[in-house]
């Protein structure tokens, strides 16, 4: 289907007629792409320079659109440009000044000798540093380039335009200043001693695409390490959005999370993560399959993590694949890999059944089939209805934390996201094409981030209150908590 994702301009020369118009877009259908601008740039008496711009499906598809074009009688392709590398072009973010610095004084103040007195106050107090700098705002975006997108192991600079966009939500959707930091080597022990030695500048660490098993490890070091919250958005972000999702659904299909019976397909680092918030939100039974089929204690070759999963998963001790786990199953997650179910694999689910096919590009069932006998159909799909994603979770959760001080980043919190995202989809709008809010919904991440501020002030797991701040000899008043950005 054509993507605004594979949206390009072509700049063509045409002879001035009346019917040159329709030509064009005639033939831009023929080829089975979508025009969604034509714009005309020079014209004389004798031919136009017109701007086409259209959505295709992938690369090939628009070079083969392209040449449609220029096999037209009296057309001249010009120019081909793809409109995402033009978005990419010096990347997608900056650093402003938040202060002005027009001025001898301001300079004083912002800089020497002014900031001096802000430095041996913290050089006091460092728990100052969450107030007197960008520590109160900013998250590290970290990344080795090991598990990007559905992309793979691909490295650090080319993870690079993937952090960025990460950072330009964090920043459109909670106000929150993200920063890249994209690491060249894949060594946990190297990682982990990085992000240490860089997080003083931080309010938060939010890993990103870091291959599994080893993101459990570096997660697990780093919290044990740093005194600001670590989140593996891969994880984490995924596993809430996923229960909200599954919150709604079974609303929709008149089922309770601790009936049902859920199979889930991928087990690594989304998998994991999904499964241990749903066994923390009371659902007790879930098979987690990957290659092998369905974890259990004995099926050898598992990791660590595998292992753990097979101890607290699979009460009956399936030993099949995942096309027979789910005859009778209420609920199946995708987090893997392309058609690996068909329709009549969901025909054997129960009646009334939920699929979650969130492998990207391609889920593991087409939606289109699926639909044909579950109840509830959702994917990682934008031109799906029911986009299970991230941003609906991470630039809240963040912004909470921040706004708390939270020293570390709870499960208690992540189920307060969860029910706040399925909340913020009204009574009234839920239906089954319609279980998650809207990525631009305005409401979706104040209500995460306030849910989740609570859930960590009623863990006590926040910094001291601003109120409770010791005066430092020297400077007359500290910023309260209502100047936050």
């Amino acid at each position: 289907m054509p993507s605004a994702g594979f949206s390009i301009t072509i700049r063509i020369s045409v002879p001035a007629e009346a019917s040159a118009m329709g030509r064009l877009t005639t033939a831009v259908g023929a080829a089975g792409a979508v025009v969604t601008a034509l714009d005309v740039v020079d014209s004389d008496h004798v031919r136009m320079v017109v701007d086409l711009t259209c959505d295709t499906v992938d690369g090939g598809h628009a070079d083969r659109v392209t040449a449609a074009l220029d096999s037209l009688d009296g057309v001249q392709v010009r120019k081909v440009s793809d409109r995402t590398f033009l978005l990419h072009l010096g990347g997608k973010i900056e650093v402003t000044s938040k202060v002005s610095l027009h001025t001898r004084d301001e300079l004083s103040r912002a800089y020497t000798p002014g900031v001096a007195r802000v430095c041996l106050a913290i050089a006091e107090n460092p728990d100052d540093a969450r107030r007197l700098t960008i520590k109160r705002n900013t998250v590290a975006v970290v990344s080795d380039g090991s598990a990007v997108l559905g992309l793979g192991n691909i490295g650090p600079a080319a993870a690079l335009p993937v952090m960025e966009g990460k950072a330009a939500l964090f920043k459109r959707f909670a106000g929150v200043d993200a920063w890249p930091v994209v690491l060249d080597t894949q060594d946990v022990d190297a990682i982990v001693d990085i992000v240490r030695a860089v997080a003083p500048a931080y309010g938060g660490i939010n890993l990103e695409d870091i291959a599994a098993p080893r993101c459990f490890e570096i997660e697990r070091r780093l919290r044990d390490a740093l005194d600001i919250p670590v989140f593996h958005d891969d994880q984490h972000g995924t596993a809430i959005v996923v229960l909200a999702a599954l919150t709604n659904a079974l609303r929709v299909v008149n089922k309770k999370l601790a009936d049902v019976r859920v199979v889930l397909s991928g087990a690594g680092a989304a998998g994991t993560a999904i499964i241990k918030l749903l066994l923390a939100q009371h659902v007790k039974d879930v098979i987690a399959c990957d290659r092998m089929g369905a974890l259990h204690p004995e099926l050898p070759g598992l990791n660590p993590e595998m292992q753990a999963l097979a101890q607290i998963t699979n009460r009956q001790r399936y030993r099949g694949d995942l096309a027979g786990a789910l005859r009778g199953a209420d609920v199946f997650i995708g987090v893997s890999a392309p058609n690996l179910l068909t329709g009549a694999d969901i025909a054997t689910m129960a009646q009334n059944s939920i699929v979650f096919a969130m492998a990207n590009p391609d889920p593991e069932v087409d939606p289109r089939e699926a639909r044909q006998h579950a109840a509830v159909v959702a994917t990682g799909r934008s031109d799906e209805p029911n986009q299970i994603n991230n941003v609906l979770a991470f630039p809240g959760v963040f912004r909470g934390m921040l706004d708390a001080g939270a020293r570390s980043y709870t499960d208690a919190m992540g189920l307060a996201a969860a029910h706040a995202i399925a909340d913020a989809v009204g009574a009234e709008k839920l239906n089954p094409s319609v279980i998650v809010p809207s990525v631009f919904d305005p409401g979706v991440a104040p209500a995460v981030a306030a849910a989740v501020a609570k859930a960590a002030r009623d863990a006590g797991a926040v910094a001291e209150k601003d109120s409770e701040l010791a005066e430092v000899p020297g400077r007359s008043a500290v910023l309260s908590s209502a100047t936050r950005p």
